[in-house]
């Protein structure tokens, strides 16, 4: 798949309060979702030295980097970036079946 997804952000004001409010948002195509799913199911094969585990979108790892959780740290594993992408929920950006 080369098509970006990119996210956008957009700048509202709360007339509550008048201050600047930045939504982030990105379009999941189901294409995307679907593109991640032949690949999960062809990941029994033999993957070398490299093996791609996830698929995340930006907008995913924004929010993650904002709540501390920063998937470029060295000492964040892939087994992590696996159980983090699990517990909310976001298993359809995996990539593979094996277990890391």
């Amino acid at each position: 798949m080369t098509d970006l997804i990119l996210p956008t952000k957009t700048f509202k004001e709360d007339p509550s309060d008048e201050q600047i409010v930045v939504e982030h948002s990105q379009e999941i195509t189901d294409d995307f979702l679907k593109f991640n799913k032949e690949q999960r199911d062809a990941s029994s094969a033999p993957a070398g030295d490299y093996h791609k585990v996830a698929s995340i979108p930006t907008a995913i790892v924004e929010k993650w980097m904002r709540e501390g959780f920063n998937i470029f740290d060295e000492n964040i594993t892939a087994a992590e970036i696996v159980r983090k992408l699990s517990s909310e929920d976001l298993g359809a950006f995996l990539t593979t079946t094996k277990r890391i």
